[in-house]
């Protein structure tokens, strides 16, 4: 893939926020001098600091002569990224990059950022996880051990002060990218995302922190292999894992209570139990429920206003019930009642989830998760209908929607597509799993069997597709456009809880941002490469919907529109160097001494 896209770079910042405890204008405090500050690296600039910084923080001896640009120091990078010989090397030699200078390591994903995506996350970040106790050489993140659970306040409380951490990323490692249980592996999951809200929203590095809940893990080939790194022991559950849960959610609300908790790659039988326990309590998030969900009713938004369907007209078949699947049925059903005035019973009619069993009936009972229960049909509506496959389901729903989250590739038949073409004008078509060998079907085959009527989005980046010389753009459902931005809106508003007007008005604000708007052969959604812009608007939509709930605890948020957004953007942390202000160590915070956030911790 190409590597000459060069993302917009930074607005210029505005003095009149540069008051801010977030600001990103101005010097930086500094206590570290010498080889010190050369081995943090969020202070870091290697050949990029100025001769009076030399000076000031004596380093002169230290460095070779010759005074860098940033963009020459990103040539030099690249240069070294591209002779890796695969893209786990590349993945490693990425990560040494950021353990040794986090500005050039966002701005070379910034500066190639189409081509890198898939090396620092999916699917690559998936074999460097598989992989990680071999290739291990220094520990990220905070590592908790369900058997130690008297020690989790302590083992947190190393990470800073009340105030000094914004966002968690927490994982217990039981179903990572969809590889399955990776145990303590999964701490690299919690890694790579905080790396996304960072590249894709500002959020400061240096106040984000990874977590890995290590419940041991259920993969033999871990348990048996003996460099693996995590407890060698079976995965626990019950009272015990709930347990463990809960004193990491307390204390960690206790240590830091502005702190946005992100829970990701939960198994399929905690992440939505455990999503529903805290979500009344605090500002809380899953990806795999609600970012994969709001992604999706954002393309889905924009494919209804292509093809002229209301939101409260529509049909929706959702092939794949797991965790994902209902996520986004939860998401379009919410948007439905907050459309249309419904009950969210009412709302979930609009919706069909089929799963291993078929279409989703009362009958199935105790086979039912929670989070299935309340799109189960009644077993008498279907007395003589086949509901047993995805055809069977699509002649009897005659869907305008129809969305693949079941990791069954090329269940999206010829015939499927043919029979959804026959009943509406424009099929709206996402086959999201990933990676994308299980893709439900491959758009060229979507595009070609619905005659160029479908409007596709997919789980994985493909190329544009055509039809009768006409050519499509095929859109990425990228949780990456979505999930940062929701997460900026809440640090920054310090909202007590997101709430679903939250999360709806996310969803419209990105939905807004569609070049399918102004051309229908375009994407239903945003590219990935304009995702800074894209969070400044979906954090100031979130931002207005706390405020809308009374939820923001920050009282200084700007009235206006445009100071809002400015007041967001000065925020957003950039991949640039700043001036270093040296300041002693007696009176040096946290920050300035280097040991805030993942990195601060040797």
């Amino acid at each position: 893939m190409s590597s000459t896209h060069k993302q917009t770079r930074p607005h210029e910042k505005h003095p009149q926020f540069g008051h801010l405890p977030l600001s990103t204008s101005g010097p930086l405090d500094c206590a570290l001098v010498g080889s010190a500050l050369c081995n943090s690296p969020h202070f870091n600039k290697g050949a990029g600091f100025t001769a009076e910084e030399r000076r000031t923080f004596k380093l002169t001896g230290l460095l070779p002569q010759n005074i860098q640009s940033l963009d020459q120091q990103v040539k030099r990078a690249y240069q070294q990224y591209s002779t890796r010989q695969d893209d786990l090397a590349k993945n490693t030699f990425m990560t040494s990059m950021k353990n040794q200078n986090e500005v050039l390591f966002y701005r070379l994903i910034q500066d190639h950022l189409k081509e890198m995506f898939s090396i620092i996350y999916t699917p690559t970040e998936g074999d460097a996880i598989q992989n990680y106790s071999r290739l291990f050489r220094r520990a990220e993140g905070c590592f908790l051990n369900i058997n130690d659970v008297d020690r989790v306040h302590e083992d947190l409380a190393q990470w800073g002060e009340p105030e000094d951490i914004d966002y968690i990323v927490v994982t217990d490692g039981e179903e990572i990218l969809g590889i399955g249980d990776q145990g303590v592996g999964g701490i690299l999951i919690s890694v790579a995302k905080l790396v996304l809200t960072t590249l894709c929203a500002g959020v400061h590095p240096n106040r984000t922190l990874a977590v890995v809940l290590d419940c041991g893990t259920n993969n033999e080939e871990l348990l048996n292999d003996e460099l693996y790194l995590g407890l060698k022991q079976k995965r626990a559950s019950g009272e015990k894992y709930d347990k463990f849960v809960d004193t990491f959610v307390q204390s960690a609300r206790k240590l830091y209570p502005r702190a946005y908790i992100h829970f990701e790659d939960f198994g399929l039988t905690n992440a939505r139990r455990i999503l529903d326990k805290y979500r009344p309590q605090m500002a809380c998030f899953n990806d795999d429920v609600q970012g994969t969900g709001a992604v999706t009713l954002a393309a889905i938004m924009a494919g209804l206003h292509v093809s002229n369907i209301k939101l409260t007209d529509m049909r929706v078949v959702i092939f794949g019930s797991g965790t994902a699947g209902t996520g986004i049925a939860d998401q379009v059903r919410d948007a439905i009642a907050a459309d249309s005035g419904k009950s969210k019973e009412d709302a979930a009619k609009q919706l069909w989830c089929v799963d291993k069993p078929g279409l989703l009936l009362k009958s199935h009972g105790d086979k039912l998760t929670h989070a299935q229960i309340p799109y189960a049909r009644e077993d008498s509506d279907y007395k003589g209908t086949s509901t047993s496959d995805l055809l069977s389901v699509i002649k009897a729903v005659k869907p305008h929607v129809l969305i693949g989250t079941s990791t069954q590739p090329k269940t999206f038949t010829k015939e499927v597509i043919q029979e959804m073409s026959s009943h509406v004008d424009r099929p709206i078509v996402f086959p999201l799993s990933n990676p994308t060998r299980l893709h439900e079907a491959d758009p060229k085959d979507i595009n070609e069997w619905s005659k160029g009527k479908a409007l596709i989005a997919t789980g994985s980046p493909f190329p544009p597709v055509s039809y009768n010389g006409k050519e499509y753009e095929v859109a990425e459902c990228n949780n990456s456009t979505c999930f940062p931005g929701i997460g900026l809106g809440c640090v920054l508003s310090r909202s007590k809880l997101l709430s679903d007007k939250m999360l709806v008005a996310a969803v419209k604000a990105l939905a807004a941002q569609s070049p399918a708007l102004k051309d229908p052969c375009k994407g239903l959604l945003p590219d990935v490469s304009d995702v800074r812009e894209i969070s400044v608007h979906i954090a100031r939509a979130v931002i207005r919907a706390s405020q809308e709930e009374g939820l923001n605890m920050e009282t200084e948020i700007p009235e206006g529109e445009e100071d809002l957004e400015e007041w967001v953007r000065e925020q957003m942390w950039d991949a640039s160097y700043r001036p270093l202000r040296l300041v002693s160590k007696e009176t040096a915070s946290k920050d300035a001494k280097g040991q805030l956030g993942s990195a601060g911790v040797e």
